[in-house]
């Protein structure tokens, strides 16, 4: 049977394969992509693939060339960096969305040029080559929580426990524990999850949960999803880019 060559582009990782393992090819910084084509398109339009909410995962996974990859191991801005690729290269740069105009509120169609997203700064000299720990004192509490980021792995987990949580309980959304729980790996040097739990659950003070969190969102490596867009009068600003069903679903 022939086979194909498409073209591919590499694509750097906002983590710039930081913190993974030195033997996990992601280490490199950079993952092949390849262009798509109308078999990756039956992904994109996989009725059954939407109604699960896998179909994003499965189309990347088709696209990245080193079958070697586990997808799973991936941290979460770095997938979110391969999806913006993917867009480019199978539908351009070019991602129209409707926003509303910051004078009138009225909703006007503006173009995001999707090469022009940069990555999130994020401050690698403090932290060590190969490794996802990293240690914070909370300020009020004092106490010391070592934590990891998450991977797409951890972000399944997660959203599968929030799903049969919610059943137990639709009037709380529990959300925000249950991802502490899943970044959170010791309290005060313990990392028996039931003291990992208990913390979070009891003891996880509303300012230190919140300086963990702005903390946790600087050390997380991602796509900067602002961009500056022209409204139909000249008016320039920068907004947070929406991810509408046009990211991947671009009108004829």
């Amino acid at each position: 049977m022939a086979e194909y060559n498409f073209p591919t582009e590499m694509v750097s990782l906002p983590s710039k394969g930081w913190f993974y393992d030195s033997a996990n090819p992601l280490s490199s910084g950079e993952v092949e992509v390849k262009y798509m084509t109308a078999k990756e398109e039956d992904i994109l339009t996989s009725t059954n693939l939407i109604k699960k909410g896998i179909v994003f995962d499965k189309l990347l996974q088709a696209l990245i060339v080193d079958k070697k990859i586990k997808y799973d191991d991936m941290l979460i801005g770095d997938k979110n960096a391969i999806m913006v690729a993917a867009r480019i290269l199978g539908y351009g740069k070019n991602y129209v969305i409707e926003y509303p105009h910051p004078d009138t509120d009225e909703l006007e169609e503006v173009t995001v040029d999707l090469t022009k997203l940069k990555d999130k700064k994020v401050d690698f000299s403090n932290c060590t080559k190969g490794v996802n720990e990293f240690e914070m004192t909370l300020p009020t509490s004092k106490r010391v929580v070592t934590y990891k980021l998450l991977s797409q792995r951890d972000e399944r987990i997660i959203d599968a426990e929030i799903k049969s949580l919610k059943k137990i309980n639709s009037d709380v959304d529990p959300d925000i524990t249950t991802r502490l729980k899943k970044a959170i790996l010791s309290v005060d040097g313990d990392s028996k999850k039931q003291v990992i739990n208990n913390f979070v659950d009891n003891e996880f003070l509303s300012r230190d949960a919140f300086h963990f969190r702005v903390e946790f969102a600087k050390m997380t490596p991602d796509v900067d999803m602002t961009a500056d867009v022209v409204f139909s009068d000249g008016t320039e600003r920068s907004i947070g880019v929406p991810m509408t069903p046009g990211f991947f679903w671009p009108s004829s």
